[in-house]
């Protein structure tokens, strides 16, 4: 089940959520989609960042602390469950709470109480909780950094969000949104991609992710306002790549090998064979693609009623994703009679992806 629709799915409820996923790649996105879709819409929603706050003061700044609880503590303060009450509390990087603080936590998700640092008095809370990490879990428990009763009572969901690098066209849509959002916030010049430029972003590895990706599309609308953006750009703003795979070493011969027996470079193989793996998951994403292009073109040219589809050329056909896309178009244009806002909805893309099309194509005579 895809991260969206899973986080669209378990809002309404009040169960626990855990985000997973690699540095920059949304999470607290997520976990705002889960509270603006929830009930608790309307009340508070705080974002914690677990690893932030010293260890000495996280009690406090979670649960609240009387007056003289501490040296510092000239007056008592509220903590984030009390502040949040009715609300959403957002742990990012819980993996970084300290045990203590684990055991805490544990108590308010299964009994709602809670005491004040330096106080006796149980304090009651309603807040739901949604924790996030990028460490893995399963080995700060075996190495007895993480409480595994905690894991499992935040696990009940658990939603991964996957890095940018394997998310293919949507680092194409999420660079279109960036723009939108920048000059409807800032008023920016917007500027558009170029398709060399989206070949660029498809075969960069985005190891900031989502966040690099931003930062990205912010750079360049304030030093290209207006223009259309290449690879011969973006290779100017991009670092290089990394190579995909690390350098690998031939084991040494042990000193007593058979004279016939081979040398076994177990790495290299292994490498290989994820390598195949890797090849086969594209070639099976672009089969479907390609299926896919080829269903919504028989939807289009056989919408009006009586009419046939044309019969299949004499001459080989072009199956490249260009050439079935730019048909697409022609055809979506050609029935709504140049509407463009119209064909954009049929052909399930933005306007703003349909105008750089037609000119990318050279339809604007259509």
């Amino acid at each position: 089940m895809r991260a969206v629709e899973l986080a669209a799915r378990v809002a309404p409820t009040d169960v626990p959520v855990l985000i997973l996923g690699e540095n920059g790649t949304g999470k607290e996105i997520f976990a705002h989609i889960v509270h603006e879709l929830s009930l608790r819409r309307d009340k508070p929603f705080l974002a914690i960042n677990c690893g932030a706050i010293p260890e000495g003061t996280m009690d406090s700044e979670l649960f609240g602390h009387e007056k003289g609880a501490f040296t510092s503590a000239y007056d008592s303060r509220k903590g984030y469950f009390e502040t949040a009450n009715g609300g959403t509390l957002f742990l990012d990087e819980i993996g970084e709470m300290p045990l203590g603080t684990q055991a805490r936590l544990l108590r308010v998700l299964e009994t709602g109480e809670y005491f004040r640092v330096g106080s006796s008095k149980v304090q009651k809370t309603d807040v739901r909780v949604i924790a996030a990490t990028n460490r893995d879990l399963l080995r700060l428990i075996r190495k007895g950094k993480f409480r595994e009763d905690l894991y499992h009572r935040l696990n009940t969901i658990t939603i991964h969000v996957p890095p940018l690098r394997e998310r293919g066209r949507d680092v194409e849509l999420l660079f279109e949104f960036f723009i939108d959002e920048l000059v409807r916030e800032k008023g920016m010049t917007p500027i558009t991609l170029d398709p060399s430029g989206a070949e660029k972003l498809l075969r960069y590895p985005w190891p900031g992710n989502v966040r690099e990706l931003k930062h990205l599309v912010e750079k360049l609308m304030i030093l290209y306002p207006g223009q259309r953006i290449t690879a011969e750009i973006l290779q100017e703003h991009l670092p290089e790549r990394e190579a995909l795979l690390p350098v690998v070493y031939r084991e040494k011969v042990p000193p007593r090998r058979l004279a016939n027996e081979p040398i076994k470079d177990t790495t290299l193989h292994a490498r290989i064979d994820l390598l195949e793996t890797h090849l086969l998951r594209i070639q099976d994403s672009i089969n479907m693609l390609q299926e896919m292009v080829r269903q919504l073109g028989q939807h289009i040219l056989s919408a009006d009623k009586g009419r046939l589809l044309p019969a299949a050329p004499t001459e080989p056909e072009d199956l490249s994703l260009d050439a079935n896309e730019r048909r697409l178009i022609e055809a979506a244009l050609k029935r709504y009679n140049g509407n463009r806002k119209r064909a954009a909805q049929a052909l399930g893309i933005s306007e703003r992806t349909l105008y750089r099309k037609i000119e990318d194509y050279g339809l604007a005579g259509h």
